[in-house]
C-alpha cells in the first residue's frame, strides 16, 4: 500500500508541475496572489491539470497562513462560496411546477454548496486528504467562533464522511514488529490510559495475550484513524491496574482464554471528529479474533467515565436535586480533594453512596438533548452493548481520580443481544442494564421514569 500511494502522490506532483504551463497569467504573475483569488479560481472549473496545480497552491498557501489570515480565510469560505439564493428559488419553484427527475436535479444541483466542490477539487493536489483532515481541525480547535464557520464544518463533514466511509478503511494489527513511526503515533495519540515510554509500549503489544488493531486510510499511510487495545484473558476485569500492571502472572496467558477485553479506543485525528468509526472497529476486531481463538465468548470494554466527577460536583452543588439526601451531602462534602482514597475507612463509607450515584448517573440523569450525560456511555448503548458492571477502584491513577473519583466501568457485547439492544437503544432511548447495576439505583422519583431493558441471559460476570 505505501508504494502505490507513494506512485500516486509522485503522478500527481508531476500533474500539478505540469499544470503551472496552463495557469492563467492572472495567477502565474510576480504579484502574490491572494488564497482567496486561488480559491475562486479553482472553484470556477479550470481543466484538469491546471485544477491540481492550484490545488496544490492553494493547499501550500494555506499551511504559511498565520492564525489572523486563516481567520480571514475561513470567514470568506463561510460568506463567499454559499449557494445563489436566486437560482435556488427559480430552481424550487420550476420543480414546485413539474416535478420530474430532470427539475429535482436542477433543484440539488443549485443547492449544493459551492464549499463542497472547492473541497473536492482541493483534494486533487497531491497529499491534500491529509491537509483538509488538518484544516477542518484548525477550523474546530481555532477558529469555531469565525462567522459561518459552523456552515464550512458541515460540509467538511459531509465529505469526509464519504471520503472515509468504512469501505475504504484497513485495518491492521499493531504490534511490536510494526514500524517504529507508527508506534510513536500510537504512544502519541492514546487518550485513555497514558502510554509512559517504549517499554510500556511493549508490555501492551508485546505480550502474547495483548492486541492492538487500528484503522488506517489509503490516504493517510502512516496516520492511524483509531485504534483499540485488548487484554485476553479468563474473566472480566474490574480494574485497569490489574490489565496494565507491570508484572503479571508467571504463565504469559491464559491456554484458552474465554475473555476479550477492550480497555483502550482513542480517535486519533481531530480533524476527523463526529465521524465514527468506533463501531465498525469493534465489530471487525471480534470476528478477528474470534477467528484466531474460538475459545473467546465474552467481550467486553473496561471504560472510563470522564465526566462523572464533574456531574457529582454539579449535583452536590444544587441542593435543589434529589440524587443526595443532606446527610449524604454531608458526608461527600470534601470528596473533591482527594485524601478519601487513600483513607481505608472513608472510602468504605462513601463507596455504596457513590455506587447508588454512579447507577443514577448512567440510568437517569440525561443530557439536554435526552442523551446520557457520558459520551463513552452513548457509544457502547448505541452500538448495542449492555451496561454490565460499574468498577469502584477501577482506575486510582490521577487522572481516573480527577475525571470520575476512580470509577470505571464494563460495558459487555453479547453477540446475540447487540441488535436487539441498539434498536431499543435509538428507537425507546431503552437502556440495556445488568440486574446488579440496576439493584444499585435508590427508588426513583416518579417524576424521572426509567426505562431499562432486561439482560438476556449470558456467561458475562
Amino acid at each position: 500500500m505505501p508504494l502505490n500511494v507513494s506512485f500516486l502522490q509522485d503522478l500527481l506532483g508531476s500533474i500539478a508541475e505540469q499544470g503551472r504551463h496552463y495557469l492563467p497569467t492572472a495567477l502565474t504573475g510576480g504579484r502574490k496572489v491572494p488564497i482567496e483569488d486561488l480559491a475562486a479560481a479553482l472553484v470556477s472549473g479550470r481543466g484538469e491539470a491546471s485544477g491540481v496545480a492550484i490545488a496544490r497552491e492553494v493547499m501550500a498557501r494555506y499551511h504559511g497562513l498565520d492564525a489572523k489570515e486563516r481567520r480571514a480565510f475561513f470567514r470568506w469560505l463561510g460568506s463567499e462560496l454559499q449557494p445563489d439564493a436566486e437560482a435556488v428559488g427559480q430552481a424550487a419553484k420550476r420543480y414546485l411546477a413539474a416535478p420530474s427527475a430532470k427539475t429535482l436535479q436542477e433543484l440539488q444541483d443549485v443547492v449544493e454548496s459551492p464549499r463542497q466542490e472547492f473541497f473536492r477539487r482541493l483534494n486533487l493536489a497531491p497529499g491534500a486528504t491529509a491537509g483538509i483532515v488538518a484544516l477542518r481541525h484548525h477550523l474546530l480547535t481555532e477558529f469555531r467562533d469565525v462567522p459561518g464557520a459552523a456552515q464550512v464544518n458541515v460540509d467538511l463533514q459531509h465529505l469526509l464522511s464519504s471520503w472515509f466511509n468504512r469501505g475504504f478503511l484497513v485495518l491492521r494489527r499493531i504490534d511490536w514488529q510494526t514500524p517504529a513511526v507508527i508506534l510513536e503515533k500510537i504512544i502519541q495519540y492514546e487518550a485513555v490510559h497514558e502510554i509512559q515510554g517504549w517499554d510500556d509500549l511493549r508490555r501492551r503489544l508485546d505480550p502474547v495475550d495483548r492486541r492492538c488493531f487500528a484503522f488506517f486510510h489509503p490516504s493517510l499511510v502512516d496516520e492511524p484513524l483509531i485504534f483499540v487495545e485488548v487484554a485476553l484473558v479468563e474473566e472480566t476485569p474490574a480494574s485497569i491496574q490489574s490489565v496494565l500492571r507491570e508484572r503479571r502472572k508467571a504463565v504469559s496467558a491464559p491456554a484458552k482464554p474465554t475473555t476479550a477485553v477492550f480497555y483502550s479506543i482513542s480517535n486519533c485525528q481531530e480533524g476527523l471528529r463526529g465521524i465514527s468509526f468506533g463501531n465498525f472497529l469493534i465489530k471487525q476486531v471480534v470476528e478477528e479474533l474470534v477467528r484466531e481463538a474460538p475459545t473467546l465468548d465474552t467481550f467486553v470494554t473496561l471504560s472510563p467515565m470522564p465526566r462523572f466527577a464533574r456531574w457529582i460536583d454539579r449535583t452536590l452543588a444544587d441542593t435543589g436535586t434529589a440524587v443526595f439526601t443532606p446527610a449524604e451531602r454531608k458526608l461527600l462534602a470534601g470528596l473533591a480533594d482527594g485524601k478519601w482514597a487513600d483513607e481505608p475507612e472513608s472510602a468504605a463509607r462513601i463507596k455504596p453512596v457513590m455506587m447508588a450515584a454512579a447507577a443514577h448517573y448512567f440510568l437517569r440523569a440525561k443530557s439536554d438533548d435526552g442523551e446520557p450525560i457520558d459520551p463513552v456511555a452513548r457509544f457502547h448503548l448505541g452500538n448495542g452493548a449492555r451496561l454490565e458492571r460499574i468498577n469502584w477502584f477501577g482506575d486510582v491513577s490521577e487522572k481516573g481520580l480527577r475525571e470520575s473519583y476512580g470509577f470505571m466501568v464494563n460495558y459487555l457485547y453479547d453477540l446475540e443481544a447487540i441488535e436487539a439492544n441498539h434498536e431499543a437503544y435509538e428507537n425507546e432511548s431503552v437502556i440495556a442494564a445488568a440486574k446488579t447495576v440496576k439493584a444499585l439505583l435508590k427508588a426513583a422519583p416518579k417524576a424521572e421514569p426509567t426505562k431499562l431493558l432486561p439482560p438476556p441471559k449470558t456467561k458475562a460476570t
